[in-house]
């Protein structure tokens, strides 16, 4: 399925060559059949000789209504520049002219209409008018038809023309990640919300899930029309209508996107490619506040240049775009940038979900080539550097490259050597190989570092080095990463390298032995003001030769198993135990029995009663 669209100067015959095509008259509104004049888009479609079908949009010509043209034209196949044979080129032919041409929009055909008004000499030179005007586009050495829609004369060579064109155009390709750019919102009763646009980069079915971005909303399609006729699929390229379920006309906009759920984030941040216009007659300013138009959107953009402080008529160059409000775009996508009169230039968006990127750095302008010239390899490795780790999913979508595909070069680069993925199912991500390097030797030396400040830790806590990473939400996949290539030990909720030891000064293995002689001399009344220090504490729980129960009540491991084993023992025989039996029964105080409870109570070794203890 193709679409073609039109352009061309206001009064020029667009709306009025479109009805004698096809039948169908493209201005639907009442104040557009009043003044004679198209303000929104029209559309309308064509079964051509060789039996394929054209649906076409119909764009006002009107130089207040440009942004209403630029909503309609980014989807199009195929350009049907029109021009008046009695006026010739006017100001918005060229403006249109130099729209197509920086969407890249490559095919098209220039019907000259009117023919009947004029004699073969002016229509000679508007002809020679045309092809100089073409020649530095996009659209240079495009057909050019005479006709009239009064007599009809050309009108079946236009149509042939058209035919022959579409033939070689090589159909849009369906890359599972279907988008709908909006362009009209309306209601019919009995069936409700109601949004039209041309389908491009994967399928639509009846009754898919779908997602509306930036809206933010989700809906299921209830119906979907193509020329007015039900379809249960819409393939891409196709003009369709898509009835969406339980969402008002007031939650959506010309310019949101349906997409399937989950793989397209809305964006206020872009890098570009942009080229200011030859003709405009003052240069391109750094942050420049201007219109921006891609696809069905639109929002104010402040234009960063990254290269100079401005940009000269004709010249290119790098820019980021910060946009007012969230817009629905990918990698690749052309985009138009306009004053409030006249438009200025356009590009082709390289990444985005950019990051602000610092001016005049040669290793700034270096990344954006790659990404523009660079293969997928290329690109891809390029995003993981400024943005690792990513998922897979997160890196798919960074990418605006379907995930099969993604997944398909990075298995391939993993093999090379170039990629490492790190972690289990969710939770794996990727790292360029020279980027899990850094990673390694970062994690190292915050461990080492901790194993230097206190060397009677057994290593640092899990928590507090994904902090000092900095990579809190991955810190569990590039931990299991460091644990799997054995560059870091797992104790327990802490980590170490595998060389580090515990290393005890001479005063604190001085205090460790004192303190175990007293529990071996008191083994149920350990004394409290002989325990040491937190860290060296740890040390011998972590050894496992003592237990400790409570905030300042210790025991050796081996008094605290005969403990367990006789108030055990007592409650398989008798059933139940008080806090005074146990204090008797071990010969201790109240405060070491009730600590002792209390810990095998939250051990789920006995379960307190009243003023009691049972077995759990």
């Amino acid at each position: 399925m193709f679409v073609l669209g039109t352009a061309g100067h206001i009064d020029h015959g667009k709306s009025v060559l479109v009805h004698a095509l096809t039948g169908i008259d493209p201005d639907r509104l009442t104040e557009e059949k009043e003044r004679g004049m198209t303000i929104d888009l029209g559309f309308a479609w064509m079964k051509l000789p060789s039996g394929r079908e054209v649906g076409i949009v119909d764009v006002p010509g009107h130089e207040r209504f440009v942004g209403n043209m630029l909503a309609g034209v980014g989807g199009i196949d195929l350009a049907l520049l029109v021009i008046a044979a009695n006026e010739g080129v006017m100001p918005q032919t060229t403006e249109h002219l130099a729209i197509i041409d920086l969407l890249g929009i490559s095919r098209g055909i220039v019907a000259v209409t009117k023919k009947d008004l004029v004699d073969d000499e002016l229509l000679s030179l508007v002809r020679m008018e045309i092809d100089e005007l073409l020649d530095p586009t996009t659209l240079a050495g495009a057909p050019v038809v005479a006709v009239s829609a009064v007599t009809g004369e050309g009108l079946p060579e236009l149509v042939s023309i058209i035919d022959s064109l579409l033939e070689s155009t090589t159909p849009r390709k369906d890359m599972e990640r279907a988008r709908l750019p909006i362009d009209r919102v309306f209601t019919i009763a009995g069936s409700g919300t109601v949004v039209t646009g041309t389908l491009i980069d994967g399928s639509l079915s009846v009754g898919q899930d779908v997602e509306i971005v930036p809206a933010g909303v989700r809906s299921r399609l209830r119906g979907l029309q193509m020329h007015k006729s039900r379809i249960e699929v819409a393939q891409p390229g196709s003009r369709i209508a898509a009835n969406l379920v339980g969402v008002a006309t007031t939650q959506l906009q010309r310019g949101d996107v349906v997409v399937r759920p989950g793989w397209l984030k809305s964006t206020t941040m872009l890098s570009a490619r942009f080229r200011l216009l030859a003709y405009q007659p003052r240069p391109l300013r750094h942050n420049a506040r201007l219109s921006f138009y891609s696809g069905a959107a639109e929002a104010i953009a402040r234009v960063r240049l990254l290269e100079a402080d401005e940009l000269k008529p004709g010249e290119s160059g790098w820019v980021q775009l910060l946009l007012d409000r969230p817009v629905a775009v990918v990698n690749g996508d052309h985009f138009i940038i306009r004053s409030s009169t006249d438009t200025l230039g356009g590009g082709r968006i390289i990444d985005s979900h950019a990051r602000r990127l610092r001016r005049f750095r040669p290793s700034v302008i270096q990344a954006l080539e790659i990404k523009e010239q660079g293969s997928t390899d290329e690109v891809l490795l390029s995003l993981l550097e400024s943005r690792q780790p990513l998922s897979l999913t997160t890196l798919a979508s960074a990418s605006d490259l379907p995930a099969g595909e993604v997944e398909s070069v990075m298995a391939s680069l993993v093999e090379q050597g170039r990629v490492v993925i790190i972690g289990q199912s969710e939770q794996r991500l990727l790292l360029t190989e020279s980027g899990w390097q850094r990673m390694v030797d970062k994690a190292a030396g915050i461990i080492r570092d901790y194993h230097q400040k206190y060397p009677a830790r057994s290593g640092i806590p899990r928590v507090e080095l994904g902090n000092k990473l900095g990579t809190k939400a991955q810190s569990p996949a590039l931990l299991a990463g460091l644990v799997e290539r054995r560059i870091v030990v797992e104790e327990g909720q802490s980590v170490r390298l595998p060389e580090h030891k515990v290393q005890l000064t001479p005063a604190q293995q001085a205090q460790v032995e004192v303190f175990l002689k007293s529990l071996k001399d008191n083994p149920y009344t350990p004394p409290g003001e002989l325990i040491p220090e937190a860290d060296v504490l740890g040390q011998l729980v972590a050894r496992q030769e003592v237990v400790k129960v409570a905030e300042g009540v210790v025991f050796s491991t081996e008094a605290y198993n005969e403990m367990v084993e006789k108030v055990t023992g007592h409650l398989r025989k008798q059933g139940k135990v008080t806090l005074a039996e146990v204090r008797d029964m071990l010969q201790t105080s109240r405060k070491y029995a009730q600590a002792l409870l209390e810990h095998l109570d939250g051990r789920k070794i006995t379960r307190r009663v009243g003023d009691e203890r049972v077995l759990y």
